[in-house]
């Protein structure tokens, strides 16, 4: 998890009915619009204060339902008091949907270490609108804790004003161990029976990062270990969760170990109670790219598309394909990044087959753009559609984007937005995005 560039004050007395106030003006006031490429406007819906309603939003990106509304997670600020990581607050979940022309921002909870801290992961919606995800510390053991998985359930009512408290319950406590540590950047998913598979990165005892499920019977969950990494042929701390094929095999990437130490991509593949892991590609740093920390992408002719983060042949990572063939996989590089850091999230793969996704200090101005790519031919048509200044738009985009039923986009930087005011003096808290077409 990128570590922020600023420290968030710690929440200790607060006035909830003149934050939320201030807040509602916030999100309905502050819409920033600025034309981008191909007539695309750039909106911020919501910058983040550092108080209760947040700071720092890295790798947890955005999640839409059905209704258009936004959730995502900080990964500090919050209302409880300095627990967590480098003595910050532990992080909030988020709620935002719209109203007439502007946005409403709720609070949907507030981590205070026990429960967990740092939530990095994008959120998973259950049909039923129960949000389900991960934070990668928080709990006991490990270095501020070895993260969790956890679910929030709505109130039986809506919520009207800034605070809107969703029940949380912790669904299992990493140890650090054989089931691994720190979850990151990898959504959950569900399969047909409700089970929930994601991966942890390691960095306890004994694994190098592992591939998990949690068994559900009723309101009880039962974690089966699928995979422990070695660091060898089969790679080394998966960032990215695991994504199922039609057959319901699973198919995820590691940022690094494998043949070259520059990550796999690879499949895993139930055999009764057991299960199988077959790498499919070994990434070469120099020309290939590694640190594909994003999920991978299916589309409907069963190739699967994905980021790296850094190397490539612009020493920045870039977007590829892997196609199967002949009882493998052809790997080929879409689009090569310059500069210091490319994507790290997901791709997001429309109806017509096209790749958006988000650079992390790419762009005009090294604070990261939003891309889109075109199926052209025999390859794609790269079009930049917006460029992060670093100031009151956000800079910085890690975690994942959306795509709402209009073709928005929406998603989130990791700094920007609110500056001149601790804890946002320097860098600024982070800002929540649109893109409208």
């Amino acid at each position: 998890m990128a570590t922020p560039g600023q420290t968030a004050a710690p929440i200790f007395h607060i006035n909830l009915e003149s934050l939320a106030l201030a807040l509602a003006v916030l999100s309905a006031t502050m819409i920033l619009a600025v034309p981008a490429a191909q007539a695309q406007t750039f909106h911020v819906l919501h910058a983040f204060t550092g108080g209760a309603d947040g700071s720092t939003p890295v790798g947890a990106g955005v999640t839409i339902d059905g209704a258009g509304n936004v959730y995502g997670g900080a990964a500090f600020g919050g209302l409880q008091g300095s627990q967590c990581y480098e003595s910050l607050t532990c992080g909030t979940i988020f709620k935002l949907r719209r109203h007439g022309s502007s946005w409403i921002f709720n609070l949907l909870y507030s981590f205070h270490g026990a429960d967990g801290a740092t939530p990095d992961a994008p959120l998973a919606i259950a049909s039923d609108g129960t949000l389900y995800g991960t934070t990668f510390y928080g709990g006991t053991g490990c270095f501020n804790g070895c993260g969790n998985v956890f679910r929030l359930q709505p109130p039986p009512t809506a919520c009207a004003s800034f605070l809107c408290p969703w029940t949380q319950t912790v669904l299992y406590q990493f140890t650090g161990k054989a089931d691994g540590s720190q979850p990151a950047f990898g959504p959950l998913s569900f399969d047909a029976a409700g089970n929930l598979y994601g991966t942890s990165t390691g960095n306890g005892t004994g694994t190098c990062g592992t591939v998990f499920e949690l068994a559900r019977n009723g309101d009880q969950w039962t974690f089966n270990l699928l995979w422990g990494f070695t660091g060898y042929l089969d790679g080394c701390s998966p960032w990215s969760g695991v994504i199922f094929d039609q057959a319901n095999n699973l198919y995820g990437a590691t940022t690094s170990g494998g043949a070259n130490q520059a990550g796999t991509a690879f499949e895993l593949v139930s055999y009764g109670r057991s299960w199988k892991l077959t790498p499919l590609h070994q990434f070469v740093r120099s020309s290939d790219g590694s640190g594909s920390f994003g999920n991978l992408t299916f589309d409907s002719s069963g190739d699967l598309f994905g980021t790296n983060e850094e190397g490539g042949p612009g020493d920045a990572g870039g977007v590829f394909e892997l196609s199967p063939y002949s009882g493998g996989w052809n790997f080929s590089v879409l689009h090569s990044f310059s500069g210091e850091s490319g994507p790290q999230a997901a791709l997001l793969m429309d109806s017509a087959g096209n790749l958006y996704g988000t650079s992390v200090e790419g762009g005009k101005y090294g604070w990261g753009n939003v891309f889109k790519m075109t199926p052209s031919g025999s390859g794609y048509t790269y079009t930049d559609l917006y460029d992060f200044t670093g100031g009151s738009d956000g800079g910085q985009p890690l975690g994942q984007i959306a795509m709402d039923t209009s073709g928005n986009l929406y998603g989130t930087a990791e700094f920007g937005g609110i500056t001149g005011t601790d804890p946002c003096s320097t860098y600024g808290c982070g800002t929540v995005w649109e893109i409208t077409p």
